[in-house]
C-alpha cells in the first residue's frame, strides 16, 4: 500500500512518461527487477493479468485450442531454418553460450517466441489430413533484449500467451486468423473497455517470417498507438523450415499452412495509458482486483459499529460474485484511503460513518466522474452490479470519443506530419517501404495498420504524390 508521507504524482499534460512511470510504481503494479530492463510484477498488477489471463483462456477454450508448455531454451540453429525470422528477431536474442561450467557445444537462445521449437514439435506430431487442425496455445514468459524498457510496455522479460496452428489449407488458415483476431478485439473491447482499430501490417510492419499480420491499435492519452495483439498467417514458411507435412485425402504430401498470434502484459500498460488520469489508474470494472472498496470512517464504540454493519455489506456483495475490499488500516485517515484506492482506480468507494449508519444510507463515490451519491444501505448491495455495468460502458465511451476526437485524415505531407503528433492519422500511401522510413524519420511516426474496415478509396500518397497502394488509407502513429 502507498505510504502516508507520499506526495501526488505528476501530470499527464506535464510529463505523460513521468505520470505513468510513477503510477506503475505507485500504484504498486510493478517494480524494476535487479536486470536492467526486467519487471517483478507486483501482487495488484498481476491480478489484472490474471483476469485478463481468465476470460482470454476461457475464450480460447472454447475456439477448440488446447494449452500445452513449450521450452525456454531453443538451439540457435532451429532459429536459423527460417531465415527471415532469425534476421527479424537477431538484435533482441539473448543467447546462452556456457553452461554446467563448460562451453556449449551450440549456442541456446532463450525463448523470444515460438515459431520454431513449436514447428519441431509439429512435425513430428502432424502426419495424416486427420491431424489436422493442430489448436495450440502456450501461456509463458519471452526474453527480447530491450534497449529502451519501459515496465509493462518494453521490458526484457514479459509475460503472454501465444497460439501456434497448423491447417490443411489458407481458407482454413485464414479463418483461424480470423477466430484469434476476433476473440482480442471482444477482450479489448468487452473486458478491457479499448476501442481498437484492426488492420492489416503493411510488408515492412509484419511479423519476421510471416504472409500477413493482422494488428490491434489502441490510441492512448498522449496521442501515441500502442499494439496491444498481433495474429499472423505464417502461409507454409515455417513448415516448409520444419517439415510440417501431412498426407491428404487424395494420398498426396502436403506443406502445412501454420498460424500464431499473441497478447502479452503489455496490455496492462495499454489500460493504465488508456484509462488513467492525473489521480491515477481508472481500471475497467471487469479487470479491477477489487471492484468496490468500502473505507469506514469513525472512532472507538463507534467505529465498531460502522465495522458490523460493513462485514454484512460486505457479505452481500460477495455473495453477488463482486470483488470487494474493505480498508480498516486504522493508522490511516480517511482522506488518505480515498486519495489511496483513487490512485489504485477502484471504480466504485463506498463511505460509511456514524452519522450514515444512524440514518440508514452510504455515500458512493464513481471513480470515472467522481460523483457521490448518497444510498439505503438496504438497497445499496444489489445496485451495485449494475453500477459497474455503466461504469465499464462509460469507460469504454471515453476512451472511443477521444479516439476519435484525435484521428484525422490527411491528404498531403504537411498535413500528415502535423496530424501525428497529436494522435491517429488516416492518409493513402504507396506502399514504398523507404517511403515508410521517409514518414518515420521526418516525425518518428509508422504505419501502424491498413483498416480492414473503412471505405474504398484510391489517389496519391500523402508524403511522397505517388498511386496509392491498398486501395483504403492506412493508419499512422507515433507509436510505444
Amino acid at each position: 500500500m502507498a505510504k502516508a508521507d507520499e506526495k501526488g504524482i505528476t501530470t499527464q499534460n506535464e510529463d505523460f512518461s513521468a505520470w505513468y512511470n510513477e503510477l506503475v510504481l505507485r500504484a504498486e503494479l510493478a517494480d524494476r527487477g535487479p536486470v536492467r530492463g526486467t519487471m517483478v510484477i507486483r501482487p495488484y498488477g498481476y491480478r489484472i493479468w490474471e483476469l485478463i489471463e481468465a476470460a482470454l483462456d476461457q475464450k480460447i477454450k472454447e475456439t477448440g485450442h488446447e494449452n500445452a508448455y513449450f521450452p525456454l531454451f531453443i538451439p540457435e540453429s532451429h532459429l536459423k531454418r527460417e531465415a527471415e525470422h532469425i534476421e527479424g528477431f537477431s538484435p533482441e536474442l539473448a543467447i546462452v553460450t556456457h553452461a554446467g561450467g563448460h562451453d556449449l557445444d551450440e549456442p541456446i537462445v532463450v525463448r523470444p517466441t515460438s515459431e520454431t521449437v513449436i514447428g519441431e514439435m509439429f512435425s513430428k506430431w502432424i502426419s495424416s489430413y486427420r491431424d489436422l487442425p493442430l489448436l495450440i496455445n502456450q501461456w509463458a514468459n519471452v526474453v527480447r533484449w530491450e534497449l529502451r524498457p519501459r515496465l509493462f510496455l518494453r521490458t526484457t522479460e514479459f509475460l503472454w500467451q501465444e497460439g501456434h496452428t497448423a491447417h490443411a489449407n489458407e481458407a482454413d488458415a485464414i479463418t483461424e486468423l480470423n477466430v484469434a483476431t476476433n476473440f482480442y478485439e471482444e477482450i479489448s473491447r468487452d473486458i478491457a473497455a479499448l476501442p481498437v482499430i484492426i488492420g492489416l501490417k503493411t510488408a515492412s510492419e509484419r511479423f519476421a517470417g510471416a504472409v500477413r499480420t493482422v494488428s490491434l491499435e489502441t490510441l492512448v492519452r498522449d496521442g501515441r498507438a500502442i499494439q496491444s495483439s498481433t495474429t499472423h498467417y505464417l502461409g507454409t514458411n515455417f513448415a516448409r523450415a520444419f517439415d510440417i507435412s501431412y498426407t491428404s485425402r487424395e494420398g498426396n504430401v502436403e506443406y502445412c499452412h501454420t498460424t500464431s498470434w499473441g497478447m502479452s502484459t503489455r496490455m496492462i500498460g495499454t489500460i493504465i495509458m488508456t484509462h488513467g488520469d492525473d489521480k491515477g489508474l481508472i481500471l475497467p470494472p471487469k479487470l479491477a482486483p477489487f471492484q468496490i472498496v468500502i473505507v469506514p470512517i469513525g472512532r472507538d464504540e463507534e467505529l465498531a459499529k460502522v465495522l458490523v454493519e460493513i462485514r454484512h455489506l460486505e457479505t452481500r456483495l460477495h455473495g453477488l460474485g463482486l470483488r470487494v475490499k474493505v480498508d480498516d488500516r486504522d493508522q490511516l485517515s480517511p482522506g488518505f484511503k480515498f486519495n489511496d484506492w483513487e490512485l489504485r482506480g477502484v471504480p466504485i468507494r463506498i463511505e460509511l460513518g456514524p452519522r450514515d449508519l444512524s440514518t440508514g444510507v452510504a455515500t458512493v463515490v464513481d471513480r470515472l466522474t467522481g460523483e457521490k451519491e448518497t444510498i439505503s444501505l438496504r438497497d445499496l448491495a444489489e445496485t451495485m452490479p449494475q453500477r459497474l455495468e455503466l461504469f465499464q460502458q462509460a469507460l469504454y465511451q471515453r476512451a472511443l470519443t477521444f479516439r476519435d476526437d484525435h484521428t484525422r485524415r490527411a491528404d498531403s505531407k504537411d498535413e500528415l506530419l502535423q496530424a501525428v503528433t497529436t494522435g491517429f492519422v488516416l492518409a493513402l500511401h504507396c506502399g514504398d517501404s523507404a517511403c515508410e522510413r521517409s514518414i518515420k524519420q521526418d516525425s518518428g511516426a509508422s504505419a501502424r495498420c491498413i483498416p480492414l474496415e473503412g471505405d474504398e478509396e484510391t489517389g496519391s500518397c500523402a508524403y511522397c504524390g505517388a498511386p496509392s497502394a491498398y486501395g483504403r488509407r492506412v493508419l499512422f502513429a507515433r507509436a510505444y
